[in-house]
């Protein structure tokens, strides 16, 4: 669970309700009501291109919650209700005009497993990935696995009958659930299973009537068919499944609170086979001959997705199957007929190739050569014999209306994703958007295919409903949507009735520049929504992992300055309490620019709301107090040095100066580390330029000196700047881009063209300048060129002492990668480093939470320890004595404040190494030392 988190916000701002519909919210249901500007503007829109605003949302407790919030809503002249879990939905069905009702908050537990009978009890805001590691010590799962089983819930996943790579062999959700406690908008509690249990009054009788059409009207060998309402499994010889039929109803026929559902035996030896075509039609046409082998998964995507990933066959196309066991894959790589094939039996390796797959939905969006691609023809599926021929005429398709995509998807099960390039800005763009739409649902139904074989109709697809079942079908859906919601208040223009397709898209109204549009990127597919501390490797987004609390999510963020500048919910523009407040929790880690699969920069957009929103009459006095001091910390380091010392020792220095009074602001060092090197003498004619950040330089020396000794030992001859020089970083942190700017300029007049290397050894520096100087600057060439030498520590080893033998460590480590190295910089550089030193171990990802001035300021004390919390407190604790490594000084920082270690940069530990006599330059040979305590 995630741990409570004090801050302060400003929930209930601008909270105007004329019609007293919260207030009689608040006086019914136990969980939360909030109809402030802020959760109004987070559910606006889901992973669509839709957008709605709803009036409110509601975070109920439990069943009689739901049952009670329906209710007001009934009698607040039917207001519509939604139920959301992580809003990753394609079709726009998890947003709504009315009340949202926020399933993940509280309901979000596991009622009960049972290993022997394979069945789990479970609330509907139950995380997918939650369910399986409760399951997996039983060696059981749940089988349907979207590529969003980090964040996406069980009762979204019944709402959408969602499906994933298993499908093929485990089905969908459909076919995994036994029974459901559902609530109808009138308030009616039913238990439905098999049999016609609990089948609304009158549903059984309307199918009675109409078993004609129900057995003639879907089309037939299709295993992806999600479009509709699956009214066949009413039929007598299917069971008359009142469960299986509600499964993909999107919220229009009752809310779930309960679910219980099957469970699936694990593989015993999980063996992933990727087998490698000439093309993409090639592999789709294989795919459904692999099916009689019994893979457990059938994954297919093409060279213009996958992008020079590592680690595959030869190929222009790839299957990804998965099969229980070593005989398993040898023979399906004899039936395959491919061009090459890989088998992959570490669980490491088979890890790193599903990424592949799972960050496609994010990886699609972003069109090889530049542009956005979205979602709106998302998930067809055509019978998998008919998929090779249904993609050449798609790609056809494309070309003849100009558009880009890239198909991948679940080939098994004939079942395709692609996101496509549309113009959805503009009047001309969204008409071609409906051309294209009709055109391509008339090519699924000739191939005798589902219009959605995943995510569901929504509005996105559900207006091309006749085309596929006929008038007369669909008239059923909305009969059978007026029995179970004789009111129409439960997602009312989803799936029965819709809305036309291209209205109420999301770029509607929003500027064509600025931080909107480039917070529009965010497409919604949440994986920034990690489902709390240590659940998942990497950075993003370390302050939602803290909190829980979408408002701190990347996603969360970017919706609220996509409304920002939309104007219609957030109205205040650049002045934003609300964007302010969300944006405050932002560590600038710059994690989502690598870790989100569209590269949003929550960083940067940060840093340039933060000095519109201080600028203009009165802005400078508005400023925190810690963006005058920490965020110009250079210039007052630069101008007073250790006489700071002595003025942070004075009573309230650090109430003055903004810092929280849980620190200990760090101690200004007795000599800088430019002023060391200027007092040594060298004959060696310089090699590279390294730079004096101004943590290094003024309150790190020794790590300096550390990587001057490791540098020279290697043979590399050093220099400095011939001046003084900064990245801009506190500067950018606290968006003060103009003062920024004026330092980075002057930074440009020192180093003039530089030539060699310069070697930074502050990842959070050397991130600055390799991303910020070149944005910030980009009227400047020069900005590009410095941008384009900088290399960190292990790089410049690496590149311009290749024969160079580091000291052997022969030792363990722990500690962190930096969130700037991991999201700029890489650090594979590092980790061969590391090895050739004999350092075992891997470092702990996510951020520390110290951030640079973040965990300085006040009010964000206790998120900043949470964040620590998440991956690094935990490795340390499980590492022992283990050497810690931590590069960044704000990670030192953070590690000596909490924990009794001493974090290290790597080139300390080297330089150490090198004074016990541990290791040998390039001319002394190389030969184990003593190790180092």
């Amino acid at each position: 669970m995630r741990r409570e988190v004090g801050h302060p916000g400003v929930v209930g701002r601008h909270e105007e309700d004329p019609s007293g519909l919260a207030a009689d919210l608040r006086a019914a249901v136990a969980g939360e009501v909030d109809f402030s500007v802020t959760a109004r503007a987070l559910a606006t829109m889901d992973a669509s291109n839709y957008r709605r605003v709803p009036a409110g949302t509601v975070a109920p407790r439990d069943a009689a919650d739901v049952a009670a919030a329906l209710e007001v809503c009934r009698a607040h002249g039917t207001t519509p209700v939604v139920a959301r879990g992580a809003g990753t939905s394609i079709g726009g069905q998890a947003t709504g005009t009315g009340v949202v009702l926020d399933l993940t908050r509280h309901m979000g537990g596991i009622v009960s497993l049972d290993p022997g009978e394979r069945t789990a009890v479970v609330r509907p805001g139950l995380v997918l990935d939650r369910l399986r590691a409760a399951a997996r010590p039983h060696g059981l799962t749940f089988g349907p696995d979207p590529s969003t089983h980090s964040r996406c819930t069980l009762g979204g996943m019944i709402g959408n009958n969602a499906c994933g790579a298993h499908s093929v062999a485990w089905g969908t959700t459909a076919d995994n659930v036994r029974s459901l406690e559902v609530v109808t908008y009138r308030g009616e509690e039913l238990t439905l299973g098999t049999g016609g249990r609990g089948a609304p009054a009158g549903l059984l009788d309307l199918v009675d009537r109409h078993l004609a059409l129900l057995r003639t009207g879907y089309p037939a060998g299709l295993p992806r068919r999600i479009s509709g309402y699956a009214l066949d499994a009413l039929l007598p010889e299917r069971g008359v499944d009142v469960a299986r039929s509600f499964c993909g109803s999107e919220g229009t026929l009752g809310v779930v609170t309960e679910a219980t559902v099957a469970l699936v035996p694990l593989p015993a030896e999980p063996v992933l086979v990727v087998l490698g075509y000439a093309d993409e039609g090639a592999a789709a046409d294989a795919a459904a001959g692999l099916l009689p082998y019994g893979p457990l998964t059938v994954e297919g995507m093409a060279a213009d997705l996958v992008r020079g990933a590592s680690g595959l066959p030869k190929g222009g196309a790839w299957l990804f199957c998965e099969v229980d066991g070593e005989t398993a894959a040898r023979a399906l790589v004899r039936a395959a007929d491919a061009v090459d094939a890989a088998v992959v039996r570490e669980a490491a390796g088979q890890r790193a190739l599903w990424r592949i797959r799972e960050d496609a939905a994010g990886t699609a969006t972003r069109m090889t050569g530049g542009g956005d691609a979205w979602p709106g023809w998302e998930d067809c599926a055509v019978p998998p014999a008919r998929l090779g021929a249904y993609l050449r005429e798609f790609r056809a398709l494309l070309a003849d209306f100009g558009l880009r995509g890239v198909p991948y998807g679940h080939f098994g099960d004939g079942c395709v994703h692609v996101r496509i390039d549309f113009d959805l800005w503009t009047g001309k763009g969204v008409r071609d958007f409906r051309r294209f739409s009709e055109a391509v649902a008339d090519l699924v139904v000739a191939h005798g295919g589902s219009l959605s074989g995943e995510h569901g109709d929504g509005q996105a697809r559900a207006e091309l409903l006749p085309r596929m079942y006929g008038e007369e079908l669909v008239g059923l859906f909305g009969a059978v949507k007026d029995v179970w919601d004789p009111d129409g208040g439960l997602n009312p223009g989803m799936l029965v009735r819709p809305r036309p397709l291209d209205e109420g898209l999301r770029f509607e109204g929003l500027p064509l520049v600025g931080v909107g549009r480039a917070a529009a990127r965010c497409v919604g597919v949440a994986k920034c929504r990690v489902d709390g501390p240590g659940t998942g490797p990497g950075v993003m987004c370390p302050s939602y992992r803290a909190t829980g609390e979408e408002k701190h999510s990347t996603r969360g963020r970017a919706r609220l300055l996509h409304e920002m500048a939309l104007g219609e919910v957030i109205t205040d523009g650049w002045r934003s309490e609300e964007v302010r407040e969300a944006l405050d929790l932002c560590l600038s880690c710059k994690g989502c620019r690598s870790d989100c699969p569209v590269g949003v920069d929550m960083a940067a957009y940060k840093a340039e709301f933060l000095d519109r929103h201080y600028a203009g009459p009165g802005g400078l006095l508005r400023r925190p107090r810690s963006h005058w001091t920490m965020g110009r910390l250079p210039g007052w380091l630069a101008h007073f040095g250790r006489g700071l010392n002595a003025a942070m020792g004075l009573p309230f220095a650090a109430r003055l100066a903004g810092v929280t009074p849980e620190r200990t602001m760090p101690r200004v060092a007795e000599r800088s580390f430019a002023y060391w090197f200027a007092q040594r003498a060298s004959n060696r004619p310089p090699s590279l330029t390294l730079w004096p950040d101004t943590f290094t330089n003024f309150l790190a020396p020794e790590v300096g000196e550390a990587a001057v000794r490791v540098l020279e030992d290697a043979g590399l001859g050093v220099e400095l700047p011939p001046g003084r020089v900064c990245c801009g970083l506190t500067y950018v942190s606290t968006g003060q881009l103009g003062a920024a700017r004026k330092v980075m300029r002057r930074t440009l007049d020192v180093t003039g063209e530089v030539a060699g290397p310069v070697v930074v050894l502050e990842p959070s520096c050397a991130a600055t300048l390799r991303t910020d100087l070149p944005e910030l600057m980009a009227d400047d060439p020069r900005a590009a060129r410095l941008a384009g030498t900088v290399r960190t520590f292990a790089e410049a080893l690496e590149e311009l002492a290749p024969d160079w033998t580091p000291p052997r460590l022969d030792r363990p480590v722990t500690g962190q990668t930096h969130c700037h190295q991991h999201a700029v910089l890489g650090d594979a550089a590092d980790r061969r480093l590391r090895s050739r030193a004999g350092l075992t171990g891997d470092l702990a990802g996510g951020c520390c939470g110290l951030a640079g001035n973040f965990g300085f300021e006040p009010g964000h004390y206790e998120v900043s320890v949470a964040c620590a919390e998440d991956q690094l407190l935990p490795a340390l604790r499980a590492a022992g004595g283990a050497t810690v490594l931590a590069d960044g000084f704000s990670c030192r920082t953070q590690i000596a404040e909490l924990t009794a270690s001493r974090g290290r940069h790597l080139a300390e530990v080297l330089a150490e190494g090198l004074d016990e006599g541990a290791g040998a330059g390039p001319d002394e040979g190389s030969g184990p030392g003593p190790s180092v305590p």
